[in-house]
Order: structure tokens, then C-alpha cells, then sequence
């Protein structure tokens, strides 16, 4: 195979770019791949919400090193909301990266030049062929040694649907759905209307955080909090015993809102058929129970886009959709007090030779990523194509521990199961009456 070929990242998000960055502090040709007009497209989709990691944790070492030619200076303490990752980090690395990053540049199908997905003989010794559409629909080709898949999974959010497919009448109802955490500072389409919040994760806990402060302020204002488990513990998260305070703490002021009286919870409640009522939706569970709101907010996570993968040998978790080696660290079945270890080009090597998934993709359908855990992969990922295997098999993170005790908890039964790590349980909230 050429030596001369790049490597070719896709998405420029914050760890395409990382991994752009490494290999060209290697002397690796890389040519990265962005979907969307802008560096960190995705990213620019939620730029209103804050993150809860600091600074320090965000910027990765080798863009860094890359910035500080260009006079960049590192911001060293404070929460950013995604859109100030952009502008003072993220937007700047692409602008230092150069040509090297690609706009407009979908890809829709990766594979071996002259070898489908069947076909054994001397594959690893041919090219990869990505097949890109650009913004004017026009299709080429690029040829590449290794190919780094960093495009997320921001463009393929879950359905409300609680058998993992969409609920009956959702497509219909799509207009009064919405699938992102909505920017609440346009208060006018909450305040004074019931919205409700289907998901237990961190972006259902900071929707629930903002609706509870416009209920606050106005009592006219509603908010539901929908969970498919018949209990609210793992929803409130870690708590104190959580490494990261800023995530910690979203459970606890979601716990001190629902406490207050300003967020109701409907626990158990598995949606089974959305319908219109005019401007408003109507959610039937499962068992039976509806619920009726002027806005739904659904929340129930993300799950990777394989599609464009069809023609390359993956081993993947039946369960996550994420390499087999990194489902192990991450399934929330089993997963407990946060023993997740950093992962690097051993654990995300494919079948297919120098294919990497990495990235919030790297972790398929589990709930939780840090920046700090692609950041990681990426320098494994890119040491091992650079042939500095010592350097690919070392370790340089220590994941932030999430103070979450007994994996994801139990589903139907309606026990206690435990709370933060070596604390006692949150108290268990009832289900929600039949209607509301």
C-alpha cells in the first residue's frame, strides 16, 4: 500500500480534529471529513448547553502543542457551553489544522478498492475507498491507508419509543417532538405550557433543570419527567461520590426540583403510541396511562450510523453496537461505580485492518463520553498507524470515577438499588397515576 496515502478522519468534531492533530504531529498525511460547513457542526447544534467538564479536560495535548504555534493560549478554569468550545478551541484547531479539513463532505460508503466486504484475498494490502458527497451532491472518491471514523452519534437520536423503535404515530407527531435539548433561553415556547421530558440521562437532567427554573418563576409553567424504570434513583446520578462536581450536581438540584414539587415524575411509563390533539401530543404507555403536553422533549440517547459501514468487517457488541473490547468497560448493565478504564487502538481494533471506530462512536448506544476518553484513543490510535506501538500500548488516562453503584439498575422491580457509591439510596419516587 502507498505510505503516501492519508489517513482519512471522519467528522471534525472535537476528536476527528484531536486525531488530525496527532497525525500531523507525526508527519502522517490526514485528511478529515466534515459533513456539516463548519468545524464541530454537531457540537454547534447544542452550543447553548454547558458542559460539565472544565476547560483542562477538553483541549486535547496535541492540538494544544498545535494552537501554541499559532499564539493560542489554553483557557485554564470554567464550565464552556459548547459554543464557547467552538469559537476559543474547536473552531480555532480547524483554522490551524487548514486544508486538511474538508467541509461539505459527506461520506457515504467506506470499503477496499476492488474488494467487497466477501472477499479475503490480499484485503489488508488494498487501499480503502470513501465515497464522499459534497454540499452540491456531486460524488468522488478518496483513496486512504487507515480510516478513523470520528463522526458521533449526534445525527441518529433514539425514539421516544420504549422498544427502541419509534412509538406508534411518532413520524405523524414529529413537530411537536423534538430530539435536542431545546435552547431555553426562548422561554416563550415553555413558559406557561406543559412540556414533557422522556429520558434519564445527563441531557434529560439538565432539560428537566431548565423547565423546573421557568416553573419557579411561573407557576402556570409544567413540567413531566417521563422514565421507563419504575424508579427515579439512577436518574439522580452520583451525587457527591462523582469525580466530575458539575455533573454530580445535576442529580442532586433535579432531586431537590422533584423534592419542591416543581418537576412531576412518571415513573414506568413506556411510550407506546404518540397522537395529536390539535397543537399538543398525547403519550399512551405501555400499561395504558397518558399523558398530554404542549411540548415533548424526547431524550432517550443515541445510537451509531453504520449504514455507510456496510462493506467493512466489524466486530461489534450484540448489545452496544460498540467494539467488543470497549463493551466490556461500558455496557450500563453491568457497569459499576465508575471502573471505566481508558481504551486505546487495542481494545478498538476491527477486524478490517487499520479501521478504527473512535469517539462517541467508538462507544455505540452506552450513555455516557467524556472528551477526555476520545482524546485518549485517538493518541493510541494514531501512535499504532505511526508504527510507535510502545507508545499505542501505554496508558496516559485515568478515567474521572461516575459515583454510580450496581450498573444501570434494576428495570421493573421496584426495590431499592442502591445510590451513589458507598451511600445510602435517594428514596424511590411512586409511579404517576393513570392520567394527569
Amino acid at each position: 500500500m502507498d505510505a503516501m496515502l492519508p489517513v482519512v478522519v471522519i467528522g471534525a468534531g472535537p476528536q476527528g480534529l484531536a486525531a488530525a492533530a496527532h497525525l500531523v504531529e507525526r508527519n502522517v498525511p490526514v485528511v478529515v471529513l466534515e459533513a456539516g460547513d463548519t468545524a464541530a457542526s454537531a457540537v454547534r447544534e447544542w452550543g447553548h448547553v454547558r458542559l460539565f467538564s472544565e476547560w483542562p479536560e477538553l483541549i486535547d495535548g496535541a492540538s494544544a502543542r498545535l494552537l501554541s504555534q499559532t499564539g493560542w493560549e489554553a483557557p485554564t478554569s470554567g464550565f464552556p457551553t459548547g459554543a464557547q468550545w467552538i469559537e476559543q478551541y474547536l473552531a480555532p484547531l480547524a483554522t490551524a489544522l487548514g486544508d486538511r479539513v474538508r467541509f461539505g463532505a459527506r461520506v457515504t460508503g467506506v470499503s477496499r478498492r476492488g474488494r467487497d466486504r466477501l472477499v479475503d484475498a490480499d484485503r489488508g494490502s488494498h487501499p480503502f475507498t470513501v465515497h464522499v458527497r459534497d454540499a452540491a451532491g456531486d460524488e468522488h472518491r478518496l483513496e486512504a491507508r487507515a480510516v478513523l471514523d470520528a463522526s458521533g452519534t449526534w445525527s441518529t437520536p433514539n425514539p421516544a419509543g420504549a422498544n427502541g423503535l419509534p412509538a406508534l404515530g411518532e413520524a405523524r407527531a414529529a413537530d411537536v417532538l423534538s430530539y435536542r435539548i431545546p435552547d431555553f433561553r426562548d422561554r416563550s415556547g415553555f413558559e406557561g405550557k406543559h412540556t414533557i421530558v422522556v429520558g434519564s440521562g445527563h441531557s434529560a437532567v439538565t432539560a428537566v433543570l431548565a423547565l423546573a427554573r421557568m416553573v419557579r418563576r411561573d407557576p402556570s409553567t409544567s413540567v413531566t419527567w417521563v422514565l421507563r424504570r419504575v424508579t427515579a434513583d439512577n436518574a439522580f446520578g452520583g451525587g457527591d461520590a462523582d469525580d466530575l462536581p458539575a455533573r454530580g450536581a445535576l442529580g442532586m438540584r433535579a432531586k431537590e426540583f422533584v423534592d419542591a414539587g416543581l418537576v412531576t415524575i412518571a415513573t414506568g411509563f413506556r411510550v407506546e403510541r404518540v397522537e395529536r390533539n390539535e397543537d399538543r401530543a398525547i403519550l399512551t404507555a405501555e400499561d395504558g396511562r397518558k399523558l398530554e403536553a404542549d411540548r415533548v422533549v424526547v431524550l432517550t440517547g443515541f445510537r451509531p450510523d453504520l449504514s455507510f459501514l456496510s462493506e467493512i468487517r466489524l466486530e461489534l457488541d450484540p448489545t452496544l453496537q460498540a467494539p467488543v473490547r470497549v463493551a466490556v468497560e461500558i455496557d450500563p448493565n453491568i457497569h459499576s461505580c465508575g471502573s471505566v478504564a481508558a481504551t486505546g487502538a487495542a481494545d478498538l481494533a476491527q477486524p478490517e485492518p487499520a479501521f478504527y471506530l473512535v469517539g462517541a462512536k467508538s462507544y455505540g448506544r452506552a450513555p455516557t463520553f467524556l472528551a477526555l476518553t476520545g482524546y485518549e484513543q485517538v493518541r493510541s490510535v494514531v501512535a499504532e498507524l505511526a508504527g510507535d506501538h510502545e507508545a499505542a500500548r501505554r496508558v496516559e488516562l485515568s478515567l474521572p470515577e461516575t459515583g454510580v453503584c450496581g450498573g444501570a439498575g434494576l428495570f421493573d422491580a421496584a426495590g431499592p438499588i442502591g445510590g451513589a457509591c458507598c451511600a445510602p439510596p435517594v428514596l424511590q419516587i411512586g409511579r404517576m397515576p393513570a392520567a394527569v
